[in-house]
């Protein structure tokens, strides 16, 4: 039986593993999926070692961290600085790791429809692995954007700084950040919500509730919104043809 899974530090509520397993079931693939918990990254070694895992997702907060326990990073990946996919194929005679960034291609897909005319700057609210392939499509995209964080740092912008004239120039919004996620249903990333409107597109990359705060205070206002399902999807899918490469 061929051995996949996720890495993370908390995975209690994993749509991999339900993806996946459904998969296997319904196309009477012989493999698993199981979510390793990781209190530290250079646990990973143990995961190559005694699962020999056939490819693994990697999710928050180890999109970073895992690469410098790799051998090979694909070239998207190394210029966005994040990888969420890890291949394992044998080559020579020795088992290559390789790294891949599937954030990308679920974000791209799912976002492009939404877009339009008007959708020329965006915030991207956290700094962490998932806003790094967001920041790589957008760019791709030809759409400027700003980090805004908490900390005050070059370049950014921290929540407080998010004026009505910024609102108003900067019509895209994606939330990266894990605020709002389940269990803590009641909570919403700090930005003005007051200042949104019709023109506005709100993505989360938050998939559990499927709703959230955010959204349901942009769709108040009048915005278009977004949740991470679909982004979901297609990384998933993206990763069982690299695996199967």
């Amino acid at each position: 039986m061929k051995q996949y899974g996720l890495i993370g530090e908390k995975l209690g509520h994993s749509f991999s593993k339900r993806f996946f397993t459904e998969k296997f079931e319904k196309e009477n693939i012989d493999a698993q999926y199981d979510l390793f918990e990781l209190a530290n990254i250079d646990l990973i070694t143990d995961i190559f070692s005694i699962k020999q895992p056939c490819g693994l997702n990697v999710t928050i907060p180890y999109k970073e961290q895992i690469i410098p326990f790799l051998d090979d990073i694909d070239q998207e990946a190394k210029e966005i600085g994040a990888v969420n996919t890890v291949q394992f194929k044998m080559v020579n005679g020795k088992m290559v790791k390789k790294g891949y960034n599937t954030d990308v291609i679920g974000f791209r897909d799912s976002l492009v429809p939404l877009l339009k005319e008007h959708h020329k700057k965006a915030l991207i609210l956290g700094t962490g692995g998932a806003s790094k392939a967001v920041a790589f499509v957008l760019g791709k995209l030809g759409i400027e954007f700003k980090y805004v964080s908490r900390r005050a740092a070059e370049g950014s912008f921290t929540y407080s700084d998010l004026t009505k004239e910024t609102m108003d120039e900067y019509t895209v919004i994606v939330n990266c950040t894990p605020v709002g996620m389940y269990p803590k249903v009641d909570a919403a990333p700090e930005i003005p919500y007051q200042y949104l409107s019709d023109k506005h597109l709100l993505y989360d990359l938050i998939y559990n509730p499927e709703e959230t705060l955010f959204s349901k205070k942009g769709k108040e206002q009048g915005a278009t919104t977004k949740t991470g399902l679909d982004m979901l999807y297609g990384q998933a899918i993206a990763s069982w043809k690299i695996w199967n490469e």
